[in-house]
């Protein structure tokens, strides 16, 4: 953790909805005028598109079915912690990006499936976001949490973030249903190992909860829509928390524990601002008092 050089951290799992997130911090930050450095966890890959499916085939043939980008063998999480270190230390590091698709390789010169250059942050942030897997990961190797300011879980429930994965996958990467699922598979023991554990260290979780049927997310035609979903909001630590103010200001919400407020789905958005918003800036005013 650090003073002058602070790190937020949103973390999920694939198809938990980080992206979303990621795009209400976005909205702070242009708001209120927080020059960010950001983080994308696919770029601390250990293996680009090709070289993964000839480690996960190879791992097959060895006898280990689970080989996933879950787990730390198929991550540089030595090198992200490393950058975490250095950032907080120093307010400088370096990333990349992964190239997912043809746009994004018109952008950065590079092939869908393969990585781009290494290249250091700009000058002058004033705090590091990172949004992907493993941005509260503890293993034997590596603390990544002990480094981050702000620690956000995203995590539906698991019928729902399958369901938001399965359409995900399918109408944008053009998986079929079977491939999904094979990768479901594949990942559990590392999702039980190294995803899970992770919302224990964050600060806040944010997770949905359908309102309708996702009994059988392989057969869902279509993701529950925020109108027909609640979420649940858990503080690690209650202290400091408003929750007269947060319950006056969003319609429809209540407490279910002494730390935990459940609202609407609808109002996610709201929620975050209200939340979000005064420890952004409360990291931000720390940060420019010690300079």
């Amino acid at each position: 953790m650090s003073i002058k050089h602070p790190i937020i951290a949103i973390t999920g799992s694939s198809g938990a909805g980080t992206t979303s997130v990621k795009r209400t911090f976005d909205q702070i930050f242009r708001r209120e005028g927080v020059k960010a450095a950001y983080i994308e966890g696919d770029a601390f890959h250990r293996y680009d598109r090709v070289e993964m499916r000839e480690r996960m085939a190879a791992a097959g043939k060895a006898g280990d079915a689970h080989f996933s980008h879950f787990g730390p063998q198929a991550n540089l999480l030595e090198k992200l912690e490393e950058v975490f270190r250095a950032y907080a230390a120093t307010g400088q590091g370096e990333t990349r990006h992964y190239i997912h698709d043809a746009a994004e390789a018109e952008q950065y010169g590079c092939a869908p499936g393969t990585f781009s250059g290494w290249e250091p942050f700009e000058p002058g942030t004033d705090l590091l976001f990172y949004e992907g897997l493993h941005g509260a990961v503890v293993t034997e190797g590596v603390d990544l949490a002990r480094h981050v300011d702000l620690k956000i879980g995203v995590v539906p429930v698991i019928n729902l973030e399958w369901t938001q994965k399965l359409h995900r996958d399918r109408s944008q990467r053009g998986h079929t249903t079977e491939a999904v699922t094979d990768t479901i598979l594949r990942r559990m023991p590392d999702y039980i190992r190294y995803i899970c554990p992770q919302f224990s260290e964050t600060d806040i979780n944010f997770q949905r909860v359908p309102t309708v049927d996702t009994s059988n997310p392989f057969v869902a035609r279509w993701i529950p829509t925020p109108d027909e979903s609640m979420v649940v909001i858990r503080f690690r630590s209650p202290r400091g928390i408003d929750f007269p103010y947060l319950l006056s200001m969003i319609d429809n919400s209540f407490m279910s524990r002494a730390n935990s407020i459940v609202i609407p789905g609808g109002k996610l958005d709201i929620a975050m601002q209200l939340i979000l918003t005064p420890m952004i800036l409360q990291l931000v005013d720390r940060r420019r008092r010690a300079l």
